[in-house]
C-alpha cells in the first residue's frame, strides 16, 4: 500500500498540534507515508447545492495528486478535510454525467476516476492498522484517564462517508480502549459544536460548545479527545470566554486525539505539541505521570 497524505490548510497554520504529534505517530508506528507535493485547499465543506461543481474541483485535484505519485490511498487527518476529500472522491467515483463535466473542464489535467481509497487516520488504525497492534505499540497506557470522545459533525455524517454509524459511533471509543485510558460516553459526543456560527453568531456557537463540555464533565470526563480543528477552536480556545460568561462553568483539557496517541506511543513531549493547547492539557498529563517535563 502507498500512501499519500494529505496535510490541509490548517494543520499547517492554527492545528500545528494535530499534524506534528500525527506525523510523529505515523513513524513511531512503522507507516510509510508520502506528503502530497502540490497539494491545495480542499475547500474546506462540500458544496451542498447539487449543481456547484466548480466547488469540487479543489478536491478532485488533489485526487488526482495522489493519483500522478502512484498511491492507492489518502490519509487524512482534518476530518472536515476527510469529509470533503471522501464526498467527492465518491462523486467521481459513481456519477459518470458529473465526473465527465470535471474531468472536462479541468482539460489540463489526467481524468479521474474515483478510483483512490479516502480515509482518517482513525479508521486507517482501525481497519487497516488493527486495534490490537495498536495496543502492542503502546508503552505509557493512558490507565486513570477519563477521557470522552467528541466527534463532532464530520466524521460520521453523512453516512455515505462516515467512519462509523453516524448514531452511536465508538471508534473513538475503541481508539481510546487501545491506549488504557478510560472512556466516558456522554450523550453530546456527536453533537455539533457551533461550527462555523462563531462567525455569524459567535454567543449561540459559545453557549452550543459549553453545552457539550459541561455534560462530558457531568457524566464524569477529565477531557476531551477530537479530531477536528474546528471542533479544538470552539470547545477549547474558547474557553476563556465560556469561563468568563457561564456560571459553573470549569476547565476541560482539550486533545487532538493524535496527542494522545503520541503520548501512549512514548513519543517525545516536544513532539506532542501539548505547547499549543491550553496549559491545562499539559498540567493533566503531567498529574497523571504520563509524561514528565
Amino acid at each position: 500500500m502507498k500512501i499519500s497524505y494529505y496535510p490541509g490548510c490548517t494543520l499547517k497554520t492554527k492545528a500545528r498540534n494535530l499534524e506534528d504529534s500525527a506525523l510523529a505517530c505515523l513513524k513511531a508506528l512503522d507507516i510509510e507515508f508520502e506528503e502530497l507535493p502540490r497539494w491545495n485547499c480542499c475547500g474546506a465543506v462540500y458544496s451542498l447545492a447539487d449543481d456547484d461543481l466548480i466547488h469540487l474541483i479543489a478536491p478532485v485535484r488533489d485526487l488526482i495528486r495522489a493519483k500522478e505519485r502512484g498511491a492507492d490511498t489518502v490519509l487524512t487527518l482534518c476530518s472536515m478535510c476527510y469529509n470533503t476529500l471522501a464526498r467527492a472522491n465518491k462523486l467521481m467515483a459513481e456519477d459518470e454525467e458529473k465526473r465527465g463535466t470535471i474531468n472536462q473542464f479541468m482539460d489540463e489535467e489526467p481524468d479521474y476516476f474515483g478510483d483512490l481509497k479516502v480515509v482518517h487516520f482513525l479508521d486507517f488504525l482501525r481497519d487497516d492498522y488493527g486495534w490490537d497492534k495498536v495496543k502492542e505499540k503502546v508503552k505509557v497506557p493512558l490507565t486513570g484517564l477519563k477521557a470522552a470522545p467528541y466527534y463532532g459533525c464530520t466524521l460520521t455524517r453523512p453516512k455515505e462517508v462516515a467512519v462509523d454509524r453516524p448514531d452511536k459511533p465508538t471508534i473513538l471509543h475503541d481508539f481510546l480502549d487501545a491506549l488504557g485510558a478510560t472512556t466516558v460516553d456522554f450523550p453530546s459526543t456527536i453533537e455539533c459544536c457551533g461550527t462555523y456560527q462563531v462567525l455569524g453568531n459567535p454567543e449561540v456557537a459559545l453557549k452550543r460548545s459549553q453545552g457539550i463540555l459541561s455534560d462530558a464533565t457531568l457524566h464524569g470526563a477529565e477531557a476531551l479527545a477530537l479530531a477536528c480543528p474546528l471542533c479544538d477552536f470552539n470547545l477549547g480556545r474558547r474557553q476563556d470566554q465560556m469561563l468568563e460568561k457561564f456560571e459553573g462553568a470549569t476547565e476541560v483539557p482539550i486533545f487532538y486525539f493524535t496527542q494522545l496517541l503520541a503520548v501512549a506511543l512514548g513519543v517525545a513531549p516536544d513532539d506532542c505539541r501539548l505547547d499549543l493547547n491550553r496549559p491545562s492539557a499539559l498540567s493533566l498529563l503531567k498529574d497523571k505521570q504520563f509524561i514528565t517535563v
